[in-house]
């Protein structure tokens, strides 16, 4: 069983724009999760979730993962980056990157991701497009605790949505991402409240 985080400083990582980023500063700001947002950083100097930050006053970094010549010392990097922050909970928003055996390691069960699919089904890239194009009609949205392999970390929550006859590959992201915004600072929220512990893939609250 895990007791609640002394550390509540959370590390953001994110590639683009950061609408799940800006989900995590409105939860704190309006004290649904009670935590920091210690850094965020992005591996593309252009990602547009860097303005969400700076607008709040969040401490932002930008390494550029092409300057570095392996995963492995981009990683160290990040690492660093994180550790020098003092970060307890490094949170994944959109970021498009695989981390290394190094990185998860560094934070044992302290890295959450929030994916756009039911998982174990349609992980990687365009879950939703992947659900759309499957023909489900129940698709949603999984916060899981990252492992090195892609998307198959233990499930902390999801959330479903309906897929109808009529929706396009956009309406149902647009669908699903509105429960992204909702789900991730709970599943934040729930791991740093800790009373919780993992068996093997499943993760159990007390």
């Amino acid at each position: 069983m895990v007791g609640p985080s002394k550390n509540r400083r959370l590390g953001v990582l994110i590639s683009g724009r950061g609408s799940n980023l800006q989900s995590i500063i409105d939860a704190t700001e309006t004290g649904r999760l009670d935590a920091t947002i210690a850094v965020v950083i992005a591996n593309k100097e252009d990602a547009g979730g860097l303005e969400r930050a700076r607008r709040v006053g969040v401490d932002t970094a930008v390494l550029k993962h092409t300057s570095y010549e392996s995963r492995e010392a981009y990683d160290g990097a990040l690492i660093n980056e994180l550790r020098r922050r003092d970060v307890g909970l490094v949170c994944l928003a959109g970021f498009m990157r695989l981390l290394s055996v190094r990185f998860v390691e560094a934070f044992p069960n302290r890295i959450v991701n929030i994916h756009p699919s039911l998982l174990p089904a349609f992980p990687g890239l365009d879950g939703q497009g992947q659900a759309w194009t499957h023909g489900v009609k129940v698709a949603g949205a999984t916060v899981h605790v990252v492992t090195p392999e892609l998307d198959a970390g233990p499930i902390v929550l999801q959330a479903t949505v309906p897929v109808y006859d009529t929706d396009t590959p956009e309406d149902l992201a647009t669908r699903i991402l509105m429960e992204e915004h909702r789900i991730y600072p709970e599943a934040i929220a729930i791991i740093l409240g800790g009373g919780w512990r993992i068996e093997g893939r499943r993760f159990l609250r007390e």
